[in-house]
């Protein structure tokens, strides 16, 4: 049995699910209300484990700003986002691959 799987992830965008929920957003111009899938059909590279990065949703981060999504880059822990739903997600997601 494996005890190591590979993945091609340079790194990982976590995104709190439970802000998402409370925020009754929608983001990017289709309006989608769920800011990990928003990210996901905009960032470059494949789907799954073999993606050039990964979105990952995760628990309560213990933020909780109103009318906001908490966002953690794993490239800068020290340094969190908030994301609003009037976000440009495009750009968002494009300071993110890079």
């Amino acid at each position: 049995m494996k005890t190591e799987i590979s993945a091609n992830w340079s790194h990982a965008i976590l995104v709190c699910k439970k802000c998402q929920k409370r925020a009754k957003a929608s983001f990017g111009p289709e309006g989608t209300p769920s800011l990990s899938k928003a990210l996901k059909r905009r960032l470059p590279g494949g789907k799954g484990r073999k993606a050039r990065l990964g979105v990952l949703e995760v628990p309560c981060v213990d933020i909780c700003p109103k009318k906001g999504v908490v966002l953690i880059d794993t490239r800068h822990p020290d340094s969190w986002r908030i994301v609003r739903e009037d976000a440009d997600i495009d750009r968002l997601a494009e300071e993110l691959a890079t």
